[in-house]
């Protein structure tokens, strides 16, 4: 049985037979679009529940782990953390101060890191704990 079956299987236990589901195995990416208004109401805390159940799944018949989407939801996300962190470096290099970001996890402060890393006169640093972990660019002084 190949990965999208397993998924579809799972969704089919789910409620979601008309769920469609595009697997890319070289980027170990999924994205499952369900037209169901209650599911996409709670994706914020369904998508990591099901790339969880997702994983577990694969895990158990030997496969390798990946990285799900439903709705486009992460990509969309994705879009409007780099757009965050790209207005996040334009002021601290007007400002030339330091620019504290919104609490992200650590997915989404990842992509703000590498998204700073292509500014030389900026750098990033992580603050806080647990939920309210942020990131903060700082202009770098010569």
């Amino acid at each position: 049985m190949n990965i999208e079956s397993h998924i579809r299987k799972l969704l089919d236990l789910m409620g979601f037979s008309e769920a469609q589901v595009t697997v890319d195995e070289e980027h170990r990416k999924v994205v499952v679009v369900v037209d169901d208004e209650f599911f996409r109401s709670q994706l914020p805390t369904s998508l990591p529940a099901l790339e969880h159940l997702i994983n577990l799944m694969l895990r158990r018949e030997k496969l390798p782990s990946f990285v799900v989407d439903i709705n486009y939801y992460r990509r969309e996300r994705e879009r409007l953390i780099i757009e965050l962190a790209k207005a996040g470096a334009k002021k601290a290099l007007l400002t030339k101060t330091d620019v504290e970001l919104p609490p992200m996890n650590a997915y989404e402060r990842r992509l703000v890191h590498v998204e700073i890393s292509t500014h030389p006169d900026l750098t990033t640093e992580s603050e806080g704990v647990g939920k309210d972990r942020r990131i903060v660019i700082k202009h770098i002084t010569s």
